[in-house]
Order: structure tokens, then C-alpha cells, then sequence
């Protein structure tokens, strides 16, 4: 069997469930399991490297005003493929190529490839998905016993803190996003409030005084697509409004890059590590908080802490 994968988190599925050596195709953004990295790229992004938030954000909305879609499908290599299986996704034309990209390339193959869509809006439709990829590429069992670890992960994880803090998720810093889809939800397996998410649901733009009206306890920086280290340095060079220095959040240095390429904007296996993350985190916190937290557990906190 012949797979190509249209977006990351199809990529560390495929892989997850033991198809590696079926993946004939990945995206130039799939760099999940390493092994990813040596696949043939078949997705490319329209857009320029090297750009900051806010020109990534200005070039998206013009792409999508002219309804043209970020990203190239690479025709020919895909006609020497001839894939048996095309893993894409119907949810954010912004985050992945989507069946709507394929257009006549599907017509030009010597052979239809089964095409599947995933679009999950839930921590439970990203375990599905699972499965049904798993059903799809003859790996029912496999996925069947993954999503049984990742549901016994989560529930040894997951918090239910009597003070739960107020949290504010940002799948992007300029202009700012709130997180959506599973990420509430993620965060309330954690055993916090999402402050303005709503589950389920997509991300969306959100202005300065809402985030102040808001006033979350703690905040964590997630871009979209950004690894942990991208997204230090990209709290330290984003021009924010002098409100973003006014939040309690930000002047109680309880603001946190996390892996957001990883374990929160793929939905992929790996979001169970999110929310063991966050679990812990918010633990420290309501610790620390109450002034009763160990030497020993302090530094955990501390050292997660962005400075600004």
C-alpha cells in the first residue's frame, strides 16, 4: 500500500500505527516521527519563508479574500506515486492542503486513490481519527490498541483542581487567536478554564480589551505550527499593544511557550502529552499560588516561565 499524507498530523498517525514504510508522501511541514524528513514532498506552502506573525497573518487573509489556497500539490511526483491512499483533512484550509487542493490531479492519476478526510473537532474525534485511518490502511488492531493507551493516558493525567486557574490559549500572537477545536478541551482535562475557547469550535481573532476583560491567571502561547523554541523568541520580538503588559498573566510572569507543533495544533497522538503538560503545569500553579509548593517542585514552574 502507497500513502501520501496532506498534513502533518495524518503523517504521525500513519507512522503511530506502524506504516511508515507505506508513506510515499508527506507535506514540507512533516517533521514527525525524524523518519518523516526523508519522505518525498508532494505539499508545498505558497508562502515566502522567513516572514513574522503579522505578514504570515496579512498574506493568509489576501490568499483567502481571492479564495486561492496556500499550498501546491506537486502533480507529477504524485502521477509517479500513483497513491493507493491520500490522508487529507476538511477542517482549516489554513493548516493543511484539503480535498478541494486535489481538484483535477485526482482525474490525472492512473488510478483513483481512496481519499480520507479527517476533520475532528474534539479530543474524542482526534482518537477516532485514529481509527479510522487505522481502518483504512489495514491497521484496525493497531489503532484500536493506540487509542486505548491514549484514553488510559488521558485519564491518568487528568486533573480536577478544587481552584481550577483561568487560562488563555493563543494559537496566534499577532493579531491574536484564541485556540479552538480540542484546545479547550485539552485544557479543561487539565483541570483549567478556558477564558475565551469554546469547544468544539474554531479559533478566532479576539481584540485587546476582551483579552483584558477576560484577566486570565496564566496564558500559554501556542501558535500555530510553531515549536517551543520558535515561539520563545517570537514572544520576545511581537510588538504587543501596551495591554498585553498590563494583564496580571504577564506581569505575574505566568505567560508559557508550549509545544504547539506537537501537542497542540496537530491533532495527532501527541495531544495527550499537551494535556499531560498543562496537568502539570496548572498543578504548580494552584501550588505556588497557595504558597505551599515544595522547593524541590518550585523550579518545575519557574522554569517553564517566559520572561518579558
Amino acid at each position: 500500500m502507497k500513502i501520501c499524507s496532506f498534513l502533518p498530523s495524518g503523517t504521525e498517525i500513519l507512522f503511530a500505527l506502524g506504516l511508515g514504510d507505506s508513506v510515499c508522501g508527506v507535506t514540507f511541514e512533516c517533521d514527525y516521527p525524524a523518519e518523516a524528513r526523508s519522505k518525498p514532498v508532494v505539499v508545498y506552502s505558497k508562502l515566502p519563508p522567513g516572514l513574522r506573525e503579522k505578514e504570515i497573518d496579512t498574506k493568509v487573509k489576501g490568499f483567502s479574500q481571492c479564495g486561492e489556497s496556500l499550498y501546491r500539490l506537486d502533480a507529477e511526483k504524485l502521477r509517479e506515486i500513483q497513491p493507493d491512499v491520500i490522508v487529507t483533512q476538511d477542517l482549516c484550509h489554513v493548516c493543511a492542503a484539503s480535498p478541494n487542493d486535489l481538484g483535477a490531479i485526482l482525474y490525472s492519476l492512473a488510478r483513483p486513490p481512496q481519499v480520507i478526510a479527517l476533520t475532528p473537532h474534539r479530543v474524542g474525534d482526534v482518537l477516532q481519527d485514529i481509527q479510522t485511518v487505522g481502518d483504512a490502511c489495514e491497521r484496525s488492531q493497531e489503532a484500536a490498541q493506540l487509542v486505548s493507551h491514549l484514553k488510559k493516558r488521558i485519564s491518568e493525567v487528568k486533573n480536577e483542581l478544587r481552584d481550577p486557574p483561568r487560562v488563555l490559549c493563543l494559537e496566534w500572537l499577532d493579531p491574536p487567536f484564541v485556540g479552538g477545536h480540542w484546545v479547550p478541551e485539552m485544557v479543561a482535562l487539565a483541570g483549567g478554564i478556558d477564558v475565551l475557547g469554546k469547544r468544539g469550535e474554531p479559533g478566532y481573532e479576539v481584540d485587546w480589551p476582551t483579552i483584558t476583560a477576560a484577566d486570565p491567571d496564566i496564558i500559554l502561547a501556542a501558535p500555530c505550527g510553531f515549536h517551543r523554541k520558535e515561539i520563545e523568541h517570537e514572544l520576545a520580538v511581537v510588538p504587543f499593544s501596551q495591554a498585553w503588559f498590563e494583564l496580571r498573566a504577564v506581569r505575574n510572569g505566568n505567560v508559557f511557550a508550549m509545544e504547539a507543533s506537537g501537542q497542540f495544533s496537530r491533532p495527532a497522538p501527541r495531544i495527550v502529552e499537551g494535556i499531560a503538560e498543562m496537568a502539570e503545569l496548572f498543578g504548580h500553579f494552584r501550588h505556588e499560588k497557595k504558597k505551599t509548593v515544595a522547593s524541590a517542585v518550585a523550579p518545575a514552574l519557574s522554569d517553564r516561565r517566559v520572561r518579558q
